[in-house]
């Protein structure tokens, strides 16, 4: 929402920046889709690993009472 807002804002500064940004936007959206697929990924991955190192220490604890 905010961007929406500095959008509007930056349409009624200079209306042709504003309109240049809204034909770029989408371009721009699909060059860092790629490395937010990436991100995601990498997330992921370190999430896996840190379970697998941290599973022995939760199974030594033993069953929590809720």
């Amino acid at each position: 929402m905010a961007a929406f807002f500095l959008w509007c804002i930056l349409f009624v500064i200079c209306w042709p920046i504003a309109l240049i940004a809204l034909v770029i936007y989408p371009f721009v959206w699909l060059l860092t889709l790629p490395f937010r697929i990436f991100g995601i990924a990498v997330t992921g991955v370190l999430g896996l690993i840190s379970a697998v190192f941290l599973l022995p220490v939760r199974l030594l604890r033993g069953p929590r009472a809720i």
